[in-house]
């Protein structure tokens, strides 16, 4: 089994993981509080959301929030990094095809079917990776490049046998990645189209792209 794995060397293990307590409701506060953090920096934005105000969310003082993190830069990390780390998880555990193409159309599935289920995660995971410090935007980046990596290995054995006709498998992995993922910015549960109403349609859209 392939096996993902981030190490991060910086400040100690600032960003690395979260600082729990010891205590009957640290299991309890501590996802509260991510979740929290996940709700107001997807409605209002990284940089205008204050521990104050995630503290007000939880329901405790300001200052219980840093028996659970160091800063509000730790925190947007964990986020991030949380959320890679489930979808790398997640794709490890997807079923695949035997040939190129039957694992193409599994990529595609699991990608639509994974983002459209955490939409908040999605929309911060692409909008605030920016406001990470250096050391931890490129851990960030490292898991976004091994998820890419794997897309970019099924077209490539896709060309290699002839099935897909396409020239760069790594720019064709970077369009389609953009593409399955913009479908969070409409897709609406009550709307028209089912979930797999839209992937069978993003994934005859893939098809195409790829020449199979």
């Amino acid at each position: 089994m392939r096996r993902f794995a981030l190490v991060l060397n910086t400040r100690s293990d600032t960003y690395a993981a979260m600082a729990r307590t010891t205590g009957s409701h640290s299991e309890i506060t501590g996802p509260r509080i991510r979740e929290a953090a996940l709700r107001l920096f997807a409605k209002h934005g990284y940089a205008a959301v204050s521990m104050r105000q995630i503290a007000r969310e939880v329901g405790v003082q300001v200052g219980a929030l840093y028996n659970y993190t160091p800063d509000k830069q730790a925190l947007l990390f964990s986020l991030l990094q949380g959320h890679m780390d489930e979808l790398l998880a997640a794709w490890e555990a997807e079923p695949r095809g035997a040939d190129p193409l039957a694992r193409l159309e599994s990529f595609v599935r699991f990608h639509i079917r994974f983002n459209l289920a955490r939409p908040e995660a999605i929309f911060i995971s692409y909008m605030e990776l920016r406001n990470l410090e250096p050391a931890p935007f490129a851990a960030i980046e490292s898991l976004r490049k091994t998820y890419e990596q794997e897309l970019e290995a099924i077209l490539a054995q896709g060309r290699d046998a002839g099935v897909f006709q396409l020239d760069e498998p790594r720019i064709t992995a970077f369009a389609l990645i953009a593409m399955l993922t913009g479908v969070n910015t409409w897709y609406r549960a009550d709307g028209r189209l089912s979930e797999p109403e839209v992937a069978s349609l993003y994934w005859d859209m893939t098809r195409r792209a790829v020449g199979a």
